[in-house]
This record gives C-alpha cells, sequence and structure tokens, in this order.
C-alpha cells in the first residue's frame, strides 16, 4: 500500500462504482493503519459520500471500529452528524448494530443529535429498542434530548418495535418510562397486544406474560392467547 500510494499516478481519491474511495473501504474494514496512511495524501476528502451518501467515518461506526472513527473525528472536516441519502446518521448505525462504545463516543460531540429521525422518522433509540440491544437502550434513556416514546412515520414507537420482535429485555426497560405508553395505536390502530399477538409464536406468548405482570390491566386479551 505505501508502495502505490506514493506514485503520483495513483489517486485515493477515486471511487468505484458505487462511489465508495479507499478511504471508505478502509474504514469499513476497520485497517487503522491504512486510513492513517491515505489521510497522509492532501487528495484524501475524509468526508467524502459515495452514491448512497456514506462517508467513511458512516462505516466506521456502522462496524464499531472504535480505533478508526477517533481517527476521523480528530480531523475538522468530519462532521460526526452528517445524515445519508436515507437520513441515517452514524449515530443512528451505530446504535441499530449495537456499538456501546462508538455511541457514547458520539454522543460527546455537538454536532451529534441523539434524537435525530432519518427518512422514515426512525430515531437511533428505535433502531436499538429493534435489535434489542439492550446496553445502547440504557445510554440513549439516560439522556434528556432523547424521547422513549417518538414513533416512526407509521406511528411505531421503539416499544413497539421492541414487542414485535419479541425483545423482551428492551420491553421491561422501556416501560420504566413515564413517557411510554403501552396501549397507544400506530397509524392503522394496532396496538400492543396485536402486534405482540400477530404472529403467534412462543416468544410473544412469554412477552405477553411478563408485559401482564409489569403493566397489570393494561394488556387486554392476553388470556385468549392459543
Amino acid at each position: 500500500m505505501k508502495i502505490l500510494l506514493g506514485r503520483e499516478e495513483v489517486s485515493p481519491d477515486k471511487p468505484d462504482n458505487d462511489g465508495r474511495m479507499l478511504l471508505s473501504h478502509a474504514a469499513l474494514n476497520g485497517h487503522e493503519g491504512v486510513v492513517k496512511m491515505l489521510l497522509e495524501r492532501q487528495e484524501a476528502n475524509p468526508d467524502k459520500p459515495d452514491n448512497d451518501g456514506r462517508t467513511p467515518f458512516s462505516y466506521a461506526t456502522l462496524k464499531g471500529y472504535e480505533g478508526v472513527v477517533k481517527i476521523l473525528l480528530a480531523l475538522h472536516e468530519v462532521n460526526p452528524g452528517e445524515p445519508d441519502n436515507d437520513g441515517k446518521t452514524p449515530l443512528s448505525y451505530a446504535a441499530w448494530f449495537g456499538h456501546e462504545g462508538v455511541v457514547k463516543i458520539l454522543l460527546g460531540r455537538q454536532q451529534v443529535k441523539p434524537d435525530k429521525s432519518d427518512n422514515d422518522g426512525r430515531t437511533p433509540l428505535l433502531y436499538t429498542a429493534w435489535e434489542g440491544h439492550e446496553g445502547v437502550v440504557k445510554i440513549l434513556l439516560g439522556r434528556e434530548d432523547v424521547s422513549p416514546n417518538k414513533p416512526d412515520s407509521n406511528g411505531w414507537t421503539p416499544l413497539s418495535y421492541a414487542v414485535h420482535k419479541g425483545r423482551e429485555g428492551v420491553v421491561k426497560i422501556l416501560l420504566q418510562e413515564e413517557e411510554v405508553y403501552p396501549d397507544e395505536p400506530d397509524n392503522r390502530g394496532q396496538t400492543l397486544i396485536s402486534l405482540a399477538t400477530k404472529n403467534g409464536h412462543e416468544r410473544a406468548a412469554a412477552l405477553l406474560n411478563s408485559l401482564k405482570a409489569l403493566i397489570p390491566g393494561t394488556i387486554q386479551g392476553a388470556a385468549s392467547w392459543k
């Protein structure tokens, strides 16, 4: 790599068919040494987006490579709160894939908006609740600027997704928040109980029993589970 980058005819900023530069590929694979070498070349733009609007920094946060994240954050050109074409921010990706260390790093930056929605109205909290990352859920809920009940464009809240996916641990965490309403319907009028019983699998049945114990009287119809 050093030999190639030492040649003037080799451009570190030349994109592939997806618009990704060498720096994006290095960040995506966590190659800190290569990232540093590429950044030594003035032509290398550390914040250049690809065809999907994702930057090298986006890819580093998506994969949870803390070393690469810190290297790129040290550059004034890199905006840690910049969304891609879908409106997803680096924090959305880090939360979605459960990278607690990266989430903590990002939350320490002023440019990062912890409750920012993407083009579908989904927040970082919603994504991490969806995937069941309890640690990240707790980190985000520890912020005053994060709403635990913010719905997406379909009216689904973090609790809705946690119930739908059978994330019992996340459900229990969210139900401790005063702003979370277990019986609030989505845009189609579906309530928590209808989401939990929709597929009729064992995990949902166990989750219903847990919900009955946690919030007596609010979950109706659980006795008719089959």
